[in-house]
């Protein structure tokens, strides 16, 4: 791990992304995006307020696709079935996840001619998620070794020893935010040591992950040109760590393993800006917000909590109902490369086309009664929340290995933890998450 750190960053005392967009609502009321279309679940209120499931559902019975010709970022096809996203996810090659079609979130890429009507320049992240073959290959193959099962069974100890130790400091008869204290400080010191960055600087990643990974941001021109600013500093911050390690011996941290790396060493700054961003939302984002969503899902269905008190051999699979009960990425996109007709549609070449893995983790033809949670539900792992194909999470192991040693962390020590206070969801259409979810710790 690094000890020393680099120059403190200017933007450490900015609000929070979700602080800045909320202040935003509330001191413009008569701002608001337009969405017109009554399907249109690019409208981030109906996650903010948790009303997203029966769209969603209505939209699945009428079947797995649904053009959406307005929404304030431009048209797309809602896609909403689990096996329509399957299908399209195992064609890389006709539906382009590259980020010079747009890339893998629901935001429009702007011709030149629109930037300058807008006055604003262009930014663009490549990131090996948002490439195709063969260059997403090369750069995949360069962190992969991160995260393989040997890998994994090094980091299990450490990974236990943290999270053991985080619990025992848990307060008893107090209510305490369970998303700050044990979600976010479990995630991001992960996080730091797969980067070797500084530990005492470790929160900043949680700064720069919820500021990368917020799409409504890019409608508000204030709050965007802040977003690019923060970014811009994040690149800056890592690029000094990269000095620092070039001349050192090949590591077992990513950005030693990028700086080894034909195919990531010569990054222009962009594409290294983007990488960060995607190793950063990926590894903390997801986990995190999947470890407030088990805390709540045992919370509201209690029967779940008293067979998880019960079974501890269900938990590997208890980890997969959660992960699919949550899923933390609400979305990925593809862009069509060629015309070509799926599901009946007439999808047209630059269509784009956005999978709603929230709705796939829920539909009914895959999970019976999917929107209860069940520890023993035997198919549990078919759940799309780490998508499918070649653009297959890389640091899925990792994750399902964090939220494993926390539930077997939980019960070695009996903690039972009950939601006793405010619930606040993320405010994003891509980010599917908790901001805070005030608990309070007991024991069975």
């Amino acid at each position: 791990m690094a000890t020393t750190a680099p120059e403190k960053p200017q933007f450490r005392t900015a609000p929070t992304a979700h602080r800045a967009l909320q202040d935003h609502y509330e001191s413009n009321p008569e701002w608001h995006p337009d969405h017109p279309h009554e399907w249109d679940v690019s409208r981030s209120d109906i996650y903010f307020e948790d009303r997203w499931q029966p769209i969603f559902a209505d939209m699945r019975a009428k079947g797995p696709m649904h053009y959406i010709p307005e929404s304030p970022f431009g048209p797309y096809w809602a896609v909403v079935q689990h096996k329509a996203i399957q299908h399209i996810e195992a064609l890389p090659e006709l539906f382009s996840s590259s980020w010079e079609h747009g890339g893998i979130t629901i935001l429009d890429r702007l011709d030149d001619e629109k930037l300058a009507e807008m006055g604003r320049e262009r930014f663009e992240l490549p990131m090996f998620i948002a490439m195709d073959r063969p260059k997403h290959t090369g750069q995949r193959r360069t962190v992969a070794p991160a995260f393989t099962p040997s890998a994994m069974k090094g980091m299990e100890d450490s990974i236990r020893q943290r999270t053991g130790e985080l619990l025992d400091t848990l307060p008893r008869g107090e209510v305490f935010d369970w998303v700050d204290t044990v979600s976010i400080e479990l995630t991001t010191g992960m996080l730091a040591l797969l980067f070797g960055f500084p530990w005492e600087d470790r929160r900043l990643l949680t700064f720069w992950s919820d500021w990368a990974g917020d799409t409504e941001l890019a409608l508000v021109r204030d709050l965007d040109e802040q977003r690019q600013g923060i970014l811009r500093e994040m690149a800056m911050y890592f690029q000094m760590l990269w000095m620092e390690r070039t001349n050192q011996d090949p590591a077992p941290d990513l950005i030693s393993m990028m700086i080894h790396s034909e195919a990531m060493n010569q990054m222009d700054p962009q594409e290294f800006m983007g990488n960060l961003v995607l190793l950063i939302v990926g590894g903390n984002d997801t986990t995190r917000n999947t470890m407030s969503g088990i805390i709540h899902g045992l919370d509201k269905f209690p029967e779940q909590r008293k067979l998880f008190e019960e079974r501890p051999d269900l938990i590997p699979n208890a980890v997969q109902e959660c992960i699919r009960m949550q899923t933390p990425l609400a979305h990925m996109r593809r862009t069509a490369s060629e015309d070509t007709e799926l599901f009946g549609e007439q999808v047209k070449k630059g269509d784009k086309l956005v999978l709603w893995y929230l709705s796939a983790n829920r539909d009914e033809e895959v999970f019976d009664n999917p929107d209860k949670l069940q520890i023993d539900r035997d198919n549990a792992r078919r759940h799309l929340a780490f998508g499918y194909g070649i653009h297959r999470c890389v640091g899925a192991r990792l994750a399902e290995l964090q939220l494993r040693i926390l539930l077997e962390e939980m019960h070695e020590r009996r903690l039972r933890v009950h939601v006793a206070g405010d619930v606040e969801r993320v405010r994003a259409n891509f980010v599917h998450g908790f901001r805070k979810l005030e608990v309070e710790v007991t024991e069975f």
